[in-house]
């Protein structure tokens, strides 16, 4: 398993990637929508490259079997996206890209990270929680959390939280 910077050769294959994963929540009945939902373009993967806020995993074949996306935000570094193509779920690959985004924010010197997400899907809240993350009360979301909550919930996203890992020594 390899965990590298995403290449713009790399980019044309991230939807699908995105795709595949979103098939987790077909089983899901209040989400099941998702499996069949919009996913990353090109151009806004190509965005998270030139940043420097991507990375892929490869499978021990060289195949690209998922990615994370991140973006600063002052003091955070938010990830916006971690998903893993359905047949390599269960395997580690979320955790290696977790942690990578992990340390790239130490490296970084950023204070904490930042997501939003389900609070009820098990690969979700829980899966982040492990990894110290915790829900932000909803009276301490900040502007800018609270304004990407909003939109997902215009967008029909339901049932979701913002959590932090703070970093800050």
């Amino acid at each position: 398993m390899l965990i590298r910077p995403t290449l713009e050769s790399d980019i044309q294959c991230l939807p699908d990637v995105e795709r595949s994963a979103a098939q987790a929540f077909a089983g899901w009945t209040a989400l099941a929508w998702l499996a069949q939902g919009d996913v990353m373009d090109c151009a806004a993967h190509r965005a998270f490259v030139e940043a420097g806020g991507s990375w892929v995993a490869e499978d021990p074949a060289g195949r690209i079997v998922g990615f994370a996306c991140v973006r600063l935000a002052g003091q955070a570094l938010h990830i916006h996206e971690i998903s893993v193509r359905q047949e390599a779920q269960g395997q580690g690959f979320g955790r290696r890209l977790l942690q990578q985004v992990i340390d790239a924010a130490r490296c970084a010197g950023v204070r904490e990270l930042t997501l939003t997400t389900f609070v009820d899907v098990p690969w979700n809240a829980p899966f982040y929680a492990r990894f110290g993350f915790e829900m932000i009360d909803e009276g301490l979301l900040g502007e800018r959390l609270r304004g990407i909550l909003a939109s997902e919930h215009v967008h029909g996203l339901q049932g979701r939280c913002a959590m932090r890992l703070c970093l800050a020594h």
